[in-house]
């Protein structure tokens, strides 16, 4: 099982940024990526960037240039930095992470979703 904590969601100006957080708890070790999705008012959830468990990144074309996935060893936390945001990048921001426990099983995990708000 794991959990994800997620944190630093709000409102912003359009060209402002933001920090994203999202900490696994529980069988961190059997994480094999972590993502941040994204969903809209009346739009499907879409993939904003993602992050393996060795440092591979992946962006959205609509976000890259402006955010950036990161990994903390340490604190063993991934970040999402968006900078200039526009409002189109207002949604409910949600961790996610793909656990792989063992050969042949996975599992996914969703976090409890943070909004971000882009607005003049």
């Amino acid at each position: 099982q794991v959990q994800l904590v997620e944190s630093g969601g709000g409102l912003v100006q359009p060209g402002g940024s933001l920090r994203l957080s999202c900490a696994p708890y529980g069988d961190i070790f059997s994480i094999n990526t972590v993502g941040w999705y994204r969903q809209a008012p009346g739009k499907e959830r879409e993939l904003v960037a993602s992050i393996t468990s060795s440092g591979s990144t992946n962006c959205a074309d609509s976000v890259k240039g402006r955010f950036t996935i990161s990994r903390d060893n340490v604190k063993n936390t991934v970040h999402l930095q968006m900078n200039s945001l526009k409002p189109e990048d207002t949604a409910v921001y949600y961790c996610n992470a793909l656990s792989t426990p063992r050969i042949g099983v996975s599992y996914t995990y969703w976090g409890q979703g943070t909004q971000v708000t882009v607005s003049s």
